[in-house]
C-alpha cells in the first residue's frame, strides 16, 4: 500500500524567514495538498526541542480544520516508535493522538517519510466528545508537581487554552499536593481533583514504553468540565521501546517501575492506589503489553514504510540499521516484562 502524499507550499521569502529564524515559533502563511480535494490555507512553523536544526525539519500546520504535526522521525531509526506508543496507549484507555506515515513533499521536493501526528488541542478533545475546560503542556522538566514557591509552579507548564481561573486551579492542585501530610489525606484530596484511573493509565503507559522523558516534561495535562478534574494525554513518545529520545539504546531497567514526578510518588504512597496499580500493570502484562499483541502491530507500520526507507537521503546509512529495529522492539518487550514482573513483587 502506498504512503499518502502531502504537499506543502510556502513562498521562498517565508522560507526564508523560517529559516533564519528556527525559534521564533510564529506561523508563516502557507497551503498544504492532501488533506482534503483541493489545496488548503494553512499556517506553517517548525516544530522540535534538539531536533528543529537537523537537517530535515519537522513542521506544525495549522488551519480551520485542525493543527497536524509533521514529524522527521530522525533521531528514530525505526520511524514507528511514535506511532506504536499512540496506538499502545490507545489500546490501553488513554486519550492519543491518531497517527500515520506520509510522504511530505516541499514546493515540490521530496523530503521522505514523516509521521503525520493529530495535535493534542481543543480538536482533539472535540472529536473525542471529551470536554476540556483547559489543557497545559509541560514542557521542560519543571513540570514534575514538586513543591517550590507558588510563583513558579507552572514554571513547567504552556496553557494552550483556558483563561487565568484555570492556570490557578492548576497551580491549587500541585500546592495543594503538599500541603498534605498524610497518604490518608493525600489520596482523599487527589480523589476529588485527579481522574485517578485515568492518571495510572497514564503512569503504566510510560513505565510499560520505557518513556523516561515523559514523568516530568512531554505530556499534556487537562481538566474534565464534566468531572471537574486533571487527566492526563500522551505527547511525545518516540524515545521509547528500547532507545532515548535521541536514539541511543537503552537497558529494559531504565525506567523505575513507579515513575519519577512528585505527583506519583505522593498517589502510590497510599495502600490502595499502589494496590490498584499493581493490580493494572499485572493486567496489561498478561494482555496488551506482550509480544503477541504488539509486534503485528509493530510490523505492519515497519512494513508500511520499509520501500521508501532507501531513499531517505539523510537516513541512508542506517538503512541496515532499520531492519533491525523490530528485533529491537522485540527484545525491549521480552526484557521489559521480566524487570517489571520481577519489581511488581517489591512495589
Amino acid at each position: 500500500m502506498s504512503l499518502p502524499v502531502r504537499m506543502l507550499h510556502i513562498s521562498d521569502r517565508h522560507l526564508s524567514d523560517m529559516e533564519n529564524n528556527l525559534w521564533n515559533g510564529r506561523f508563516s502563511p502557507a497551503a498544504i495538498e492532501g488533506w482534503r480535494a483541493g489545496a488548503a490555507s494553512v499556517g506553517v512553523r517548525y516544530r522540535g526541542g534538539h531536533t528543529r536544526a537537523y537537517p530535515k525539519r519537522s513542521f506544525e500546520v495549522a488551519s480551520s480544520e485542525g493543527t497536524r504535526h509533521y514529524n522527521a522521525e530522525l533521531d528514530d531509526p525505526s520511524m514507528i516508535r511514535n506511532a506504536l506508543s499512540f496506538w499502545f496507549l490507545e489500546r490501553i484507555g488513554l486519550p492519543s493522538p491518531s497517527a500515520r506515515h506520509v510522504l511530505l513533499a516541499l514546493n515540490g521536493a521530496p523530503l521522505g517519510v514523516y509521521l503525520e501526528i493529530e495535535a493534542v488541542d481543543a480538536d482533539f478533545f472535540r472529536r473525542r466528545e471529551l470536554r476540556a475546560s483547559s489543557l497545559f503542556y509541560a514542557v521542560n522538566d519543571r513540570a514534575d508537581f514538586g513543591a517550590r514557591p507558588r510563583a513558579s509552579l507552572l514554571d513547567g507548564y504552556e496553557r494552550r487554552f483556558g483563561g487565568r481561573a484555570e492556570r490557578e486551579r492548576l497551580r491549587d492542585l500541585i500546592a495543594g499536593l503538599h500541603r498534605r501530610r498524610t497518604p490518608a489525606q493525600t489520596a482523599a484530596y487527589l480523589a476529588s481533583r485527579l481522574d485517578i484511573d485515568n492518571y495510572l493509565r497514564w503512569l503504566a503507559g510510560a513505565v510499560l514504553t520505557g518513556n523516561y522523558d515523559g514523568f516530568d516534561q512531554n505530556y499534556a495535562i487537562f481538566r474534565n468540565r464534566s468531572t471537574g478534574r486533571w487527566a492526563m494525554a500522551p505527547w511525545d513518545y518516540e524515545g521509547t521501546w528500547g532507545r532515548n529520545c535521541f536514539g541511543k539504546p537503552v537497558g529494559a531497567d531504565l525506567v523505575e517501575i513507579g515513575g519519577y514526578n512528585a505527583l506519583t510518588r505522593k498517589l502510590l504512597s497510599d495502600n490502595t492506589y499502589r494496590r490498584r496499580y499493581k493490580k493494572l500493570l499485572r493486567t496489561l502484562l498478561g494482555t496488551a503489553f506482550t509480544e503477541r499483541t504488539i509486534m503485528p502491530r509493530a510490523e505492519k507500520l515497519h512494513r508500511e514504510i520499509a520501500p521508501y526507507m532507501r531513499a531517505e537521503r539523510l537516513a541512508r546509512d542506517a538503512y541496515a540499521g532499520f531492519f533491525d529495529e523490530l528485533r529491537t522492539i522485540r527484545q525491549y518487550i521480552r526484557d521489559r516484562r521480566a524487570v517489571l514482573l520481577r519489581d511488581l513483587k517489591r512495589l
